[in-house]
């Protein structure tokens, strides 16, 4: 069976292994031992926390295989981001000018820096093991972080939004790196993008260019790639179009990849599930039908595909063996979500 829980400290070791088979643009999940560590203790401590408003809370969460207790896969949501460290992005303005004299009308697009994003949160750090690509594991993965949010909306912000992997080629070369950002930071793109993915961004700050960009002066092959999401990032994106996530116009810095968003209430996994009451535990029948479910105490959040008969709106009777994975018994409730 596989579930989503809180990451522990006990996971450190697996999550190392796990970072270290990742691809190098995940700047949010370092093979990094005390990166890790660190984040895994913010995350206890905002699992713990008796909040009641978004702040610099990150949620870190991770996929286990209950059979062999093998972590699997990773997942984060972070509170409010730019609350005390600035989220950046380029925001892609058209100015439109005329000449009388020309009778000639030219309409540009432009890049400028922007902290638009700041208070909302953000999902992110979603990453899978390669041999655990079935299954409906990555949905499991993505929608758990919804299902957290639909539980306790008094974390977290009204905007929610995902900054998306920008496209590089198969040399991890960034036409859009190469055609603006190597030109103000004096170290290679993979260095910029990993400073940046552990929080320290300040240096963006204070090198960026303040005036806005004109795209057309751009390389061509910079200007195709602004908006673009890496090839190996795109099933993550078709999930987030899914639960409604839409451009924003806005892009990374760095490497152009697009940032979308959605608001909290529109996000479809939390508006189509429900709050119901385990009437009975049975064993499994083939009438019962698999679902994504949670369990409502925050500290010790799960996530799953559960089977269950659903028997009205408000009681399931649920899968026995499952049941007993998760802690759960009759009269508890979960929260779940039938597509």
């Amino acid at each position: 069976m596989m579930r989503v829980r809180p990451a522990r400290m006990s996971d450190l070791d697996r999550l190392v292994d796990l970072a270290s088979s990742a691809s190098k643009g995940l700047t949010t999940l370092p093979a990094n031992r005390d990166v890790l560590e660190a984040r895994i203790t913010e995350s206890i401590e905002a699992f713990g926390a008796d909040i009641d408003g978004p702040g610099d809370e990150s949620y870190f969460m991770v996929l286990e295989d209950t059979a062999n207790g093998k972590v699997a896969g990773t997942c984060a949501i972070y509170a409010g981001v730019g609350l005390s460290k600035a989220f950046y992005n380029y925001k892609i303005l058209k100015l439109t000018q005329y000449s009388h004299e020309l009778n000639v009308t030219v309409t540009s697009r432009l890049l400028t820096l922007v902290n638009d994003y700041q208070g909302a949160t953000e999902v992110g750090t979603l990453y899978l093991d390669p041999d655990y690509r079935k299954d409906g594991n990555g949905q499991l993965l993505a929608r758990s972080r919804y299902l957290l949010m639909g539980c306790f909306k008094e974390r977290f912000s009204e905007m929610v939004m995902a900054e998306m992997r920008g496209w590089q080629d198969e040399n991890g070369k960034s036409p859009m790196w190469e055609a603006l950002g190597s030109h103000f930071f004096n170290i290679p793109f993979p260095d910029a993008d990993y400073i940046s993915g552990v929080g320290n961004n300040q240096f963006i700050a204070d090198l960026m260019p303040k005036y806005p960009i004109y795209i057309e002066m751009l390389p061509k092959a910079a200007q195709d790639v602004i908006g673009k999401t890496h090839d190996e990032t795109r099933p993550a994106l078709n999930l987030l179009k899914k639960e409604g996530f839409r451009f924003s116009n806005a892009v990374d810095i760095f490497d152009g990849g697009p940032c979308v968003d959605v608001r909290l209430d529109d996000i479809r996994t939390i508006r189509h599930s429900k709050i119901a009451t385990i009437r009975k535990i049975v064993d499994r029948t083939t009438s019962m039908e698999r679902h994504l479910a949670c369990t409502l105490e925050l500290s010790g959040y799960q996530a799953s595909w559960l089977y269950m008969n659903v028997v009205n709106s408000t009681h399931v009777d649920l899968d026995r063996d499952q049941a007993e994975i998760l802690g759960l018994r009759a009269g508890d409730q979960i929260r779940f979500v039938t597509d």
